[in-house]
């Protein structure tokens, strides 16, 4: 079943580039419609330049959500950081025993978390619903 959310997609790019923040910014300062957001995806190139993409979030008062959590996004929902670290040592343990790496199985995060920021969410004028707040792994004051 499809359900419409009133909804259109500006842009998409399936990796960022100086050209595509050059666009972003460009799509993100004409847009006249309220309640634009921004979905950030998992880049290289946005681990880099991230600094620009929330600074242009933030200029032009959109919402972001990225998948992991940065000064000023809004939402960040991604892979669990600390299940990560904790299946890390144990990892590196077997390794340092002498198994092959390329022996070992691929590790895939199993959890993720729900970051939302109040203090993002106040500068744009939003409200979370309780529900959601009832949800995240931590909220941002």
């Amino acid at each position: 079943m499809l359900i419409r959310i009133g909804l259109s997609l500006l842009h998409c790019f399936s990796s960022l580039s100086a050209w595509a923040i050059s666009t972003v910014r460009q799509s993100l300062s004409s847009t006249s419609e309220p309640g634009g957001g921004l979905v950030v995806a998992a880049d290289s190139f946005i681990g880099v330049h991230r600094a620009k993409v929330v600074a242009s979030a933030a200029q032009y008062r959109v919402s972001a959500s990225y998948p992991f959590i940065i000064e000023g996004a809004l939402i960040s929902y991604g892979p669990s950081v600390g299940q990560f670290y904790d299946a890390l040592g144990p990892y590196v343990d077997k390794i340092l025993k002498g198994a092959k790496p390329s022996e070992l199985p691929v590790q895939v995060p199993t959890k993720a978390d729900l970051v939302i920021n109040l203090r993002t969410a106040r500068s744009l004028g939003l409200q979370v619903p309780a529900t959601l707040l009832g949800r995240a792994d931590e909220v941002i004051e």
